[in-house]
């Protein structure tokens, strides 16, 4: 381990020049004319795998975008470990509010800004980047490797499913690491624990057959963005709480041990306010704001549209108009279970002058992992050894949806040991990843392969 740790440090400038190389390929997977860029990206991480010495690597075709699948099997003795993440990206937009330009990575006072620096390309290249110090430094690799990095993460893995289920065998290993998570704060490292999940639908209402004229027939047709406005606004009671019928009851409530761990936590809520622009934040009624934003379910309308939204007036009474909204899931939740309630739900208020279109978009399911399971305490002695502080356990807000797929199907946990902030913007303008964060990363994937191969031999 200390030859491969020294060649990471030797190395460091180089690393920080391949992730540029690789950031500036547009990979956006949810725009088709990006496609060509997909695939370049893909192409391109399996080339630098087979040049950093991995011995097999293969670049998968799917009906969508391709997986990367690649493995370096040392002794069929030692444990195995299957590296997950993801090369596609979110698009850049808006672009005018972007400080640099997206696809042209800048460094800033240790911190490197470009579309993919954090989510997920930066920390999938720690991965990249550790592998590599082993091969190349002549440091024994102290176990086998299994890798599998998909185009599609941004975009909901459509295809990544099916890729896992027809190849069980090849994917085979004891445990999966995923770096595509934050850290609780700057300097204080964490292990993810627990995800939400999600359930994501779009709603359409529409009314006349064309949009009206709202001085010829205003008050005597109802307007469909009044009506979904007037829909979603019932969405939440006044303490915050979601008012679909059933949408709580698999629940399972925080217990207060999970209370204490979370009151605990080094948590500015002062600081994460002003990170954000806000005075005052809003929660269900009797939790705090880390309960709320990880462990709790939400219902957040991501978007909706209708009617004219030029400059100037247009005095419409549109035909139509829709939304799009989300529900981060807790374990025990599942996600057509709850879509099929939030379907109910509009298929009850809907009113008769109105035809409602639900589309049930996509979903995901919450993630518990056991924090005592003992590729979680390699990682712990990793991080800390790194870092020099025991790592927190902590809860995520967001979804992953391949950890729970990954135990269902192949029957193995995940250590989500990530390396983020979440003030780094990802989706956002002038997503960024500090420069020490992705040392920092390199040098712990280092050492947890180091520490989960002895104790698992």
């Amino acid at each position: 381990m200390e030859k491969a740790l020294e060649y990471a440090r030797e190395n460091n400038d180089g690393f920080v020049a391949g992730l540029e190389e690789f950031l500036r390929i547009k990979s956006i997977s949810t725009d088709k004319s990006f496609s060509d860029e997909v695939g370049r990206a893909a192409e391109w991480l399996a080339g630098e795998l087979g040049r950093i010495g991995v011995q097999e690597v293969e670049v998968c075709a799917t009906d969508g975008h391709p997986i990367v699948f690649a493995q370096h099997i040392v002794d069929d003795a030692l444990p195995t470990i299957l590296i997950y993440g993801h090369y596609d990206v979110q698009p850049p937009d808006p672009l005018d509010l972007w400080e640099t330009p997206p696809f042209e990575p800048t460094r800033k006072n240790g911190t490197l800004y470009a579309r993919g620096s954090c989510d997920d390309k930066g920390q999938l290249f720690m991965h990249v980047k550790s592998i590599e110090s082993y091969l190349q430094s002549g440091d024994a690799l102290p176990l086998n490797l299994k890798m599998i990095f998909e185009g599609e993460e941004e975009t909901g893995s459509e295809h990544l499913v099916p890729f896992v289920k027809e190849n069980r065998e090849r994917l085979a290993a004891d445990v999966v690491v995923i770096s595509d998570t934050a850290m609780f704060a700057e300097g204080v490292p964490s292990i993810t624990y627990g995800l939400r999940g999600m359930a994501y639908v779009e709603v359409t209402l529409t009314g006349p057959g064309r949009d009206l004229h709202s001085g010829v027939y205003g008050g005597a047709v109802e307007n469909p963005i009044n009506v979904l406005s007037r829909l979603i606004a019932g969405l939440h009671d006044d303490d915050h709480r979601v008012t679909i019928p059933g949408f709580y009851d698999d629940v399972i409530p925080l217990t207060a041990d999970e209370r204490s761990t979370f009151a605990a936590l080094p948590f500015d809520e002062e600081g994460w306010l002003s990170e954000i622009g806000l005075k005052q934040a809003k929660t269900e009624k009797g939790y705090s704001v880390l309960e709320a934003a990880t462990a709790r379910p939400t219902l957040d309308c991501n978007g909706i549209w209708g009617g004219y939204q030029g400059p100037g007036a247009k005095t419409v009474l549109p035909a139509k108009t829709s939304a799009k909204i989300s529900m981060r899931l807790v374990p025990n939740q599942k996600s057509p279970d709850i879509t099929e309630k939030i379907r109910k739900y509009f298929e009850e208020h809907t009113p008769s002058t109105m035809k409602l279109d639900f589309k049930d978009v996509h979903g995901g399911k919450p993630v518990l992992v056991d924090t005592k399971i003992p590729a979680m305490r390699a990682a712990a002695e990793a991080m800390k050894a790194v870092f020099g502080k025991e790592p927190f356990f902590t809860r995520e807000g967001g979804s992953i949806p391949i950890v729970a797929d990954f135990k269902e199907i192949l029957g193995i946990d995940t250590v989500l040991m990530g390396f983020g902030l979440n003030s780094d913007a990802i989706h956002s303008p002038n997503e960024h990843f500090g420069l020490d964060r992705f040392r920092l990363g390199i040098e712990t994937s280092i050492r947890f392969m180091k520490v989960f191969g002895e104790q698992s031999a």
